[in-house]
């Protein structure tokens, strides 16, 4: 029977009836073919997007390692850069060469190395895209863009002239060897600057003080001011023949007239000391440029600050003027004091604790305090070049003696090492940013202006105020010198780190690459001419840095003493400030007990209600050592037979006269002869602190009209 029949309905014949879910039975295979295409359709579309997720995690993790292997080529090509700058240096000391400094061989191979880099290697990075932002009238420093519902974050970096956007950034290389530029100031600037103080000759620096003060402060502002003032005459004269592109102002002129014044002969000072040429010479243009680096980035700072009421902001306003002085007098002091209290409290930790018996903490502690130290005084809103400087001084003074023979010769060579390779760094850095660098803007106006300016900014600084100082100096400078120190203006690390800090303006771009052309010229030309000029101006050389020059008609009349010790001493105390033999006394009696291991006791210094507080900052050694006077103080300003010393009633001084008690000391030989009244004294101090507070010793100095 066929199903049609049999569903027919008869006669006498029952109607079956098929359950509903038999009806569909006819149908699920149609439903189940749509249900698992819908379903693979489903699955497909969630693998798609698994595996587009998972393609761009793998191509970000691509770009990240690709991203670190240029970072490890680029640091690589530094390293190889210093290291093959080393082995030229060994060889031209093994040849006697000196018309090239290892700062100029950086130089040099930095530029060989930035043209490779610049058109050497093919442009990689194809994926850049300018997006118009029409609406906004400002850009911003950060930007976040959604992408697809994924946020993303990017950062300003600086404008872009219209005509370089397709040339901007093309070489990821090249991306990688330019540096932040506080990488200059926050780890290359330091060691270089702590060096400066740290290894400061005291002597002939404290010598020529005056001089040296004179020269950084005022000798500094004078440059600033007269290459700020050429400068604006010669924007002024570009903007009449038509090759001024954007805005250039009167305070863009005399920031750099104070960036391209702070000098660097690092060139010059080496030559010097490899051929001991003269010591006053060597400390002048030292202490020059030791200082008035701090103050061309202090001066520089507060020009930046000056902002005029009113509409016009770079017009000129003495309310203005007056609060940048105001802003230039406290950032120094502030530096200056962050700096000194740091050293102090670096020589207190190492005076009371015993980390003298464990060098290596002892060391990484001085390292952690001097370079905290710079840091410190940024994130307070203060300079800190000038805090790192006046903290290595007062490390040298204080710190020093308190640290043991292990510690004293690491830390010397440890920040010699770190001055040598962040200064030949930088300067590879230079010889590589020519090239490298996306936004120099030469202006040949312009760059001749800058030489001409600094050249006679710096004939302002050093000739009228040399004829000034030997007014008041008994050791004049002569011409010679003036010439030398003319001729050793040099422009180095300083001047590029401060003009590659803000590279953000049509301005500052031109400043950045002027100042790049005038550091190059001066190592180069400048710096290979040392030794020529040095025979040229009859300068001595191969002296004893420990030796005075003979006396001549320019100098002054040595003091009738007892000997050449007597006549070095007088010498030296008539070329110290009154002002600073004043300071030396206290300092002395009072401060180097207090943070050292040496001096006199402060028992025998302080009044006698302050006994208990003098027992307790005076140091056990200070007894065993008895000396009222280390050698490494008393050879810069003055020697022990300046000293008076005063023993109760008893005034003994070292020629052999005495008070109303007979006692006497001489110097002989550099040996000292104890009398009876110092050998009491001695006894006195070996047998308790309770009897010695009422005897008193202090440093008498016979205080003269002289100047520096």
């Amino acid at each position: 029977m066929e199903l049609g029949d049999a569903a027919r309905p008869g006669p006498g014949r029952a109607v079956r009836t098929l359950p509903p879910r038999l009806l569909l039975l006819p149908l699920l295979p149609l439903l189940l073919g749509r249900g698992l295409r819908a379903a693979a359709a489903a699955s497909s579309s969630g693998a798609a997007a698994e595996d587009s997720s998972a393609m761009e995690e793998l191509a970000t993790e691509k770009e990240a390692e690709e991203s670190h292997r240029q970072d490890s080529v680029s640091l690589l090509t530094f390293i190889l850069l210093l290291t093959l700058t080393i082995l030229t240096i060994w060889l031209f000391k093994h040849r006697r060469v000196r018309f090239l400094h290892e700062t100029g061989l950086a130089m040099i191979y930095g530029l060989i190395v930035g043209v490779i880099l610049r058109y050497g290697t093919p442009a990689t990075s194809g994926r850049d895209k300018s997006l118009s932002c029409t609406q906004e009238d400002r850009a911003f420093s950060t930007l976040l863009v959604n992408v697809s519902g994924k946020f993303f974050e990017y950062t300003l970096k600086g404008e872009i002239s219209p005509g370089k956007i397709n040339n901007v950034e093309q070489n990821d290389m090249l991306r990688k060897v330019t540096f932040d530029p506080e990488v200059f100031f926050n780890i290359l600037l330091p060691p270089i600057i702590f060096h400066a103080g740290y290894s400061l000759k005291k002597r002939h620096f404290f010598r020529n003080l005056g001089s040296i003060l004179a020269y950084a402060f005022l000798g500094t502002a004078v440059s600033c001011f007269i290459i700020g003032n050429l400068m604006y005459g010669v924007v002024k004269l570009m903007k009449i023949v038509g090759q001024l592109s954007d805005k250039f102002y009167y305070t863009d002129c005399l920031f750099f007239g104070a960036i391209i014044s702070a000098t660097d002969p690092v060139t010059v000072l080496a030559i010097f000391n490899e051929l001991h040429a003269d010591v006053d010479l060597y400390a002048l243009l030292f202490g020059e440029s030791v200082l008035n680096d701090a103050v061309a980035i202090v001066l520089s700072s507060s020009i930046v600050a000056y902002q005029p009421a009113g509409l016009n902001t770079h017009a000129f306003d003495a309310a203005a003027f007056f609060k940048s002085v105001g802003i230039f007098l406290g950032i120094f002091s502030g530096s200056f004091t962050m700096g000194a209290v740091t050293g102090v409290v670096t020589a207190l930790v190492t005076k009371f604790t015993k980390l003298h018996c464990f060098p290596l903490l002892e060391t990484a502690l001085f390292f952690l305090m001097s370079w905290s130290t710079f840091l410190l005084a940024e994130a307070c809103g203060f300079t800190g070049v000038v805090a790192v400087l006046f903290c290595g001084i007062t490390q040298a003074h204080y710190t020093y003696n308190n640290l043991s023979v292990e510690s004293r010769s690491r830390t010397k060579q440890l920040f010699e090492v770190l001055h040598f390779l962040a200064e030949n760094f930088i300067f590879s850095y230079m010889g590589l940013a020519l090239f490298t660098f996306q936004k120099h803007v030469f202006s040949p106006i312009f760059i001749i202006g800058a030489f001409v300016a600094i050249f006679l900014g710096r004939a302002a600084h050093i000739y009228p105020l040399s004829f000034f100082l030997n007014l008041g100096r008994r050791h004049k400078i002569g011409w010679n010198f003036q010439h030398m120190m003319m001729f050793s203006g040099l422009r180095g690390a300083m001047a590029f780190a401060l003009a590659i800090r803000d590279t953000a303006s049509y301005a500052r771009q031109m400043m950045f690459t002027t100042t790049l052309l005038i550091v190059f010229f001066t190592v180069w030309v400048i710096g290979g001419g040392t030794t020529p000029m040095l025979s040229w101006l009859n300068i001595r050389v191969g002296v004893d840095p420990d030796q005075d020059p003979p006396p001549n008609n320019d100098s002054f009349q040595v003091l009738q003493g007892d000997g050449p010790d007597s006549a070095r001493g007088n010498r030296t105390k008539q070329e110290s400030a009154w002002i600073f033999r004043l300071w030396y006394s206290f300092d002395h009696n009072y401060l180097k007990p207090i943070l050292t291991h040496s001096g006199p006791p402060l028992t025998t210094t302080l009044p006698t209600w302050c006994g208990l507080l003098a027992r307790c900052l005076t140091s056990p050694q200070v007894y065993d050592n008895q000396e009222p006077l280390r050698e490494e103080d008393s050879d810069f300003i003055l020697t022990e037979g300046d000293l008076t010393l005063t023993y109760g009633d008893s005034t003994v001084t070292a020629n052999g006269s005495s008070g109303s008690h007979t006692a006497s000391t001489s110097l002989e030989g550099g040996r000292r002869t104890k009398s009876s009244s110092e050998e009491v004294l001695e006894r006195d101090l070996g047998m308790g602190d309770q009897k010695v507070s009422s005897w008193g010793t202090r440093l008498v100095f016979p205080l003269e009209d002289n100047n520096s």
